[in-house]
């Protein structure tokens, strides 16, 4: 195997927000993050409900019943984003966050930009955009910056994304 053919750093970290994404119990949408801090995996997280809670899978999902947009009415979810479940588990553990990235399918929601924010993360990857420019516009107010990185299997060819488009 050459140096060519080995994926990059962030290329490495997608691909396993993607294998993350895949525990997802989310019937809209797949989301998984990985937080990284020197090249060192320090937490992951995928959407779903809270643990001992019936999952999505078997209770269904009250904003697609009643037909609740994308970016809408995160209150009566009951899940769990995958950039929440970073942070829980870092918490849960006691790993700091401060100073580390976070690799993302899906760019984040303002709930969860908020939450990215106060906990120091100081750049995001993400692959697949997400309809919520509130978010995005605080990222930017922050000096968080965000990197659209498509990923090879989960990406149309012609979305254009591409490591270092920050938006």
């Amino acid at each position: 195997m050459t140096q060519d053919s080995r994926a990059s750093w962030p290329q490495y970290f997608m691909d396993i927000a993607f294998l993350v994404s895949e525990r997802s119990t989310c019937l809209r949408r797949k989301v998984g993050a990985v937080a990284v801090k020197d090249k060192r995996i320090l937490a992951t997280g995928y959407n779903g409900a809270p643990s001992g809670v019936a999952h999505c899978l078997e209770s269904g999902c009250l904003r697609q019943e009643l037909g609740i947009p994308s970016g809408q009415r995160h209150e009566i979810c009951r899940g769990i984003h995958a950039e929440q479940n970073v942070i829980i588990q870092a918490a849960m553990h006691g790993i700091s966050l401060r100073g580390a990235e976070l690799y993302c399918t899906t760019f984040p929601c303002f709930i969860c930009s908020k939450m990215l924010i106060n906990c120091g993360i100081r750049r995001i990857w993400v692959s697949e955009n997400y309809p919520d420019e509130f978010s995005a516009s605080m990222l930017r107010e922050a000096g968080v910056e965000v990197i659209h990185l498509r990923h090879e299997t989960h990406c149309p060819a012609e979305d254009d994304g591409e490591v270092g488009e920050t938006r």
